[in-house]
């Protein structure tokens, strides 16, 4: 069974001055989406991925151009500063979002209310004080929240 999943991921204040987008595409195949400027408040990017497989058994497989990475081990990637497409700008990072943890009970919940998206909320910053990069668990896990636009 396929089903189109909504992701929103929201960056928590990330360095303003900063690009972050998020990535479409694989290996030099790629272009990156939804580019923002940070002001030091709230990045939001919102995405479609496709859940695949059988909603009684394991886990599903994330399908799409927004996703990366083997089965059983997908993630999305934001791009940051140069990476972004940023010139002059002294950080060239990606973030790894990890789709770990998202069951078909919260696909379905997603799937049945329109108005609702899976969220992760990632620290923007990171401990060098720069932006966050590598791979970011969102520490409350992906959750079921209102869509914002």
């Amino acid at each position: 069974m396929d089903v189109k999943l909504r992701l929103r991921i929201v960056l928590e204040r990330p360095p303003a001055g900063v690009d972050f987008g998020l990535q479409q595409g694989k290996g030099t195949e790629y272009r990156t989406i939804q580019t923002q400027r940070s002001s030091g408040d709230d990045l939001a990017f919102e995405g479609k991925v496709t859940a695949k497989g059988d909603r009684g058994e394991g886990l599903p497989n994330f399908l799409g151009p927004l996703t990366q990475g083997p089965p059983g081990g997908r993630f999305l990637y934001i791009d940051v500063g140069k990476s972004a497409g940023q010139p002059g700008c002294v950080w060239d990072r990606r973030i790894k979002v990890p789709l770990g943890g998202i069951t078909w009970e919260m696909i379905e919940q997603v799937e049945a209310d329109p108005e609702l998206a899976l969220e992760a909320r990632l620290p923007g910053t990171g401990r060098d004080g720069g932006p966050s990069c590598a791979t970011v668990h969102p520490p409350l896990g992906w959750t079921a929240a209102r869509r914002t636009g």
